[in-house]
Formats: C-alpha cells, sequence, structure tokens
C-alpha cells in the first residue's frame, strides 16, 4: 500500500513538472505589429572569424522569404548603410529601430549576432559549431519575437570494414581535414530552418505565403 502512494506521488509530481516547463509563446506583439517586411541587418561577429557575418547573412533571407515575408536585399541593405557610415554590426545595433526601418521603409529588422563559429580540432575528430541569437522589433522598437540555435557536427569516422589501424588513420586525416577546411553553411542553413520554420517558436506565417493563414 505504501509502495502504491509512493508511486502515485512520484508519478504527480513528474506530470506537475512536465506541466510546469511547458512554456507557450506570447504572439501578441508580433500580431499587433503584423510585420509584411522584414529588414536584414549586418550582424554582430563575436567570433575570432572575420568572413563569419558576410556567410551568416547570406544564407537568412530564404527561410524569411519562405515563410511569407518581404527580406530586402542584403548587399543592397549593406551597401546603402555603408553609405550612411554604418560599417560594423555593433553599432548598426546600437541605432533605432526606428530610424533603420525608415531609411528602407520596412515594418521590423532582424538583428542576429554569431556567438560562436568555430571548429575545434580534437586529434580523432573536428567539431564544427555555430552559435546565433536572433531577435525580430517592429519599427516602433518593440521586440516581437526572438530564438537562440545552436547547432554542432562532426565527420562520421566510423568505418567497420577497415583495421583499427587504417580506421585510426582515417578518423584522424578526416579530422584535419574538417580542421583545415571547415564547412559552417550546411549547420547555419539547419539552425535558420529549424529556427523560422520548424521550431516551437517559429515565425508565424506570413502574408506573401500562398493559402498559408497567420498562426493563431
Amino acid at each position: 500500500m505504501i509502495q502504491r502512494l509512493l508511486l502515485a506521488g512520484l508519478l504527480a509530481s513528474l506530470l506537475a513538472g512536465c506541466a510546469t516547463t511547458r512554456v507557450e509563446r506570447d504572439w501578441s506583439a508580433f500580431k499587433a505589429a503584423a510585420p509584411r517586411s522584414i529588414l536584414v541587418v549586418p550582424t554582430i561577429n563575436k567570433s575570432l572569424d572575420v568572413d563569419a557575418p558576410n556567410y551568416v547573412i547570406a544564407a537568412l533571407p530564404v527561410p524569411i522569404a519562405e515563410r511569407g515575408y518581404y527580406v530586402f536585399p542584403v548587399n543592397t541593405v549593406k551597401y546603402v548603410l555603408e553609405q550612411e557610415g554604418f560599417y560594423e554590426g555593433d553599432r548598426i545595433h546600437q541605432q533605432p529601430p526606428a530610424a533603420l526601418a525608415k531609411l528602407f521603409g520596412s515594418d521590423a529588422v532582424l538583428y542576429v549576432t554569431i556567438k560562436q563559429w568555430d571548429a575545434k580540432y580534437m586529434v580523432f575528430t573536428t567539431v564544427v559549431t555555430v552559435d546565433f541569437d536572433y531577435r525580430l522589433v517592429s519599427k516602433d522598437g518593440v521586440q516581437i519575437w526572438a530564438e537562440s540555435k545552436r547547432m554542432q557536427y562532426q565527420p562520421d569516422n566510423q568505418n567497420n570494414s577497415a583495421s583499427p589501424m587504417a580506421a585510426l588513420l582515417t578518423a584522424v586525416i578526416n579530422a584535419a581535414i574538417t580542421r583545415a577546411a571547415p564547412n559552417y553553411m550546411p549547420l547555419t542553413r539547419q539552425a535558420n530552418q529549424q529556427v523560422f520554420t520548424f521550431g516551437p517558436s517559429a515565425l508565424p506565417n506570413g502574408p506573401y505565403l500562398v493559402d498559408s493563414p497567420r498562426k493563431n
């Protein structure tokens, strides 16, 4: 009898824990802003790779446009901002969203911070990591959506048909190749797809997505 009571209590605790950890996103600010067009500004780069911002910003428009929003061409945005004297992502992110939005006539501004973009060599493998913060702010300066995404990849060095020594040598070679020329783009595209399209906090369907009403 005591064991049954303990089991029932444990089950109730687990269910209560599950209930309290589930968080529903509040979409009221997003609905109030009702963005149709999104301005993607140059990123803040906290990694050591100076080329990371160019790769990251190039991968952002497609998944956003696929959700049904108009995205201003990122190269044009970069050029216009440079003509206004804004070259660095850090300084651009410090500008009032209303000023940036007015410059292009956008409904919202997307800010992305690159927290990590590196490849760590571990002799037998190389772990490639990307880590991003995303923030969408309305033209009125209200944050209407935010998300973070961290993803990792390491090459599969398993080779069951090879001898242990050959498999070890293959692993070392693969790790060295990945370290010398890490491919960040597949991870970056996956991160964007999960954040904007498939994740629990994915953007609601935009007005230009045919036959797809906005998320309630």
